[in-house]
């Protein structure tokens, strides 16, 4: 087998981003032949088929989709490359791209703080930030797939997921959000408002040992929506405290004391990300900030 070459991965990318050859051929511009060529060429290389033709255009295989991701990172590592020699030095002023991929309650509460110190130490930095929901691979998938350097995720006891890297920032609790207009009604017999990304692998066990929760009456794919429902009164729900922090008017925040189910959150990074400059200060503002004020300044009422 003889190595990709740059310019092949980069076809590579461009073919899963435009989901065909003709489009591929448009943003490189190449001849539909030449792109077509060169994934044949990269398929004979890797011994896989890495793109089903059709009417529909071009779609990865499970084979080419494993091939896109590593073409994602080494291309990205080879852009760093050229930014870090520049730059000369470990302390030098880092520039260029850093992508971040976030859940939306981070990228609200977490992410406007850093960026700012982070931007202000090094203007030729820039960050791009993508929402991801944090379902499935999440913003951990973002970073493997090496559409992001940095993703901003939730962890479980084990940590980041094989074969990234990264750290725990902060913990924080759940709490219950209810509607605030309704002081003499107990907000645990309200109906439960739910969405998708709630309940991790962290939060099953204390769930399931509470049969004071009903079955969710309503199931929403943003918790902002979920939040607008209870301004509301429409029902209660069991949120983190990070999401809390931007609850509207009319929403009420009570402790689940005495043992609240907790998430962690942190950083997840791909191995080869590990000594770029713009994600060791990137890293290094993180760690600074710790849990967003944001979070703490909302503090739950006991029950």
């Amino acid at each position: 087998m003889s190595d990709l070459a740059p310019h092949e991965l980069r076809i590579l990318i461009a073919v899963d981003r435009e989901r065909g050859f003709t489009a591929a051929a448009a943003r490189l511009g190449m001849t539909q032949s030449a792109v077509s060529h060169a994934v044949r060429t990269c398929e004979r290389k890797l011994g896989a088929v890495l793109f089903e033709r059709g009417r529909h255009g071009a779609r990865p295989t499970a084979a080419g989709e494993r091939a896109v991701a590593y073409a994602r990172r080494i291309v990205r590592l080879m852009e760093a490359m050229g930014e870090e020699v520049r730059g000369g030095t470990r302390d030098a002023t880092v520039t260029g791209p850093l992508r971040i991929a976030a859940f939306r309650s981070a990228a609200a509460h977490l992410l406007p703080a850093v960026l700012e110190k982070l931007t202000g130490r090094h203007p030729g930095l820039s960050p791009e930030v993508r929402i991801v929901r944090e379902i499935g691979r999440g913003t951990a998938g973002e970073v493997a797939d090496g559409r992001a350097d940095l993703g901003i995720a939730t962890l479980d006891a084990a940590g980041p997921p094989p074969g990234l890297t990264g750290a725990r920032l902060f913990e924080e609790p759940y709490a219950l959000a209810h509607p605030q207009d309704r002081p003499h009604v107990d907000p645990r017999t309200l109906p439960l408002i739910d969405w998708d990304e709630n309940c991790g692998s962290y939060t099953r066990e204390w769930w399931a040992g509470q049969d004071w929760i009903p079955s969710a009456t309503v199931r929403a794919e943003d918790d902002t929506v979920v939040l607008s429902m209870i301004a509301r009164g429409m029902g209660m729900s069991i949120m983190p405290m990070l999401t809390l922090a931007g609850a509207p008017a009319g929403v009420a925040v009570t402790s689940l004391a005495p043992r609240p189910p907790r998430r962690s959150v942190g950083y997840v990074i791909a191995p080869e990300s590990a000594e770029s400059a713009a994600v060791r200060a990137l890293v290094r503002e993180l760690r600074a900030a710790g849990a967003p004020s944001t979070a703490a300044s909302r503090r739950p009422r006991a029950e």
